[in-house]
């Protein structure tokens, strides 16, 4: 009999260590292809950061190479629109400009010359008369140094169609402050001839009657 229970025991013991083992086995195999299913997994989420990579260093090369012929392509045009075209140069506004400065110039001087010394217009009228001629002259001289740049090689990017626009912006701006010089230049010579008419005849009525105003 106690041979018979010490082979149940072991027979026992056997069964179970067995159960323990396979149990064991079942657990690790299903560990390992657990493993493997990531690390396909993993294998699969690199190659797809290996393509995106790949993708994005590929469209910034291309981005950087159309950028770069883009850039070569239009440096000839950009560097053309320094130079000014003889069609430019030789645009008939250009010495009308010259021509308007010159007028300016010189009726302003006379004009504020033949006031002053009229003895007709009072100093604060003088002083207004000098602020009104010498903002003429200097924005004439604006136009002029932007005139200057538009023909100078070099100073500016425009194409020719642009630095016709452009004179021809200067050559109105500059008719239309010649016609208001010489509006009032009339204005105030009118005014002068108005003064002095009253001033002489109050000179005939004193020498007539000797009557003072």
């Amino acid at each position: 009999m106690k041979n018979i229970a010490f082979t149940v025991v072991v027979w026992s013991m056997l069964s179970i260590s067995q159960s323990n083992c396979a149990l064991a086995q079942t657990q690790e195999a299903k560990q390992l292809a657990l493993n493997i299913a990531k690390l396909k997994q993993m294998k699969s989420i690199l190659t797809q950061f290996k393509d995106a990579y790949q993708i994005l260093n590929n469209g910034y090369n291309e981005i950087r190479d159309i950028s770069k012929g883009d850039y070569n392509q239009h440096k000839e045009y950009l560097d053309g629109l320094l130079n000014v075209s003889p069609t430019v140069r030789n645009y008939s506004r250009v010495p009308a400009i010259i021509k308007y400065q010159y007028q300016l110039v010189s009726e302003n001087r006379n004009a504020y010359a033949r006031f002053s010394s009229s003895k007709i217009f009072r100093p604060e009228e003088l002083a207004y008369m000098s602020k009104v001629y010498n903002q003429l002259l200097n924005q004439s001289l604006n136009n002029l140094k932007e005139l200057t740049t538009i023909l100078t090689n070099g100073k500016t990017r425009m194409s020719d169609d642009e630095r016709l626009q452009a004179i021809d912006r200067i050559y109105l701006d500059m008719e239309e402050k010649l016609n208001f010089l010489r509006s009032f230049n009339n204005s105030t010579g009118a005014l002068a001839l108005q003064r002095q008419k009253a001033s002489n005849d109050a000179k005939t009525v004193e020498t007539l009657y000797g009557i003072k105003f």
